[in-house]
């Protein structure tokens, strides 16, 4: 989302983190096999030390939307945050006319599905928020 927003010139206008649901991989660099995929398509800002961290309730009250990539996240994110009152919470794909999940390489090993589905729903996204 970062490169899409930096190649739009856009860059000055958002505040983009990542974070996760769990704790399972805190303090973990970029899976080698993410970072393979993104320099495959030229992106290697912003990945060099890296490391995972799992949201806190804070997070809510800091970030105008927050992005899950499947139904399990968003159900996780509710809980970590106490609700969603401000309907904060979406699925990544549903900004690209989707309803499912964004295919996780955790389960499948298959880094160019879950780019191809990050990839697109980052670039709808990136065209929503043109039109807020």
């Amino acid at each position: 989302m970062k490169d899409l927003v930096e190649k739009a010139g856009r860059a000055g206008e958002f505040e983009i983190a990542s974070a996760g649901v769990s704790d399972e991989e805190w303090g973990n660099p970029v899976h080698p096999g993410t970072v393979r995929m993104l320099s495959l398509h030229g992106i290697s800002k912003g990945v060099s030390g890296k490391r995972a961290r799992q949201i806190t309730r804070k997070d809510y009250g800091a970030y105008d939307l927050h992005i899950c990539m499947d139904k399990s996240n968003v159900r996780r994110a509710i809980s970590i945050y106490g609700g969603d009152p401000e309907g904060k919470i979406r699925l990544l794909l549903d900004f690209a006319g989707e309803t499912r999940d964004v295919a996780d390489p955790w389960y499948t090993g298959n880094f160019d599905r879950t780019w191809s589905d990050v990839y697109s729903g980052c670039q709808a996204l990136l065209e929503t928020l043109a039109e807020w």
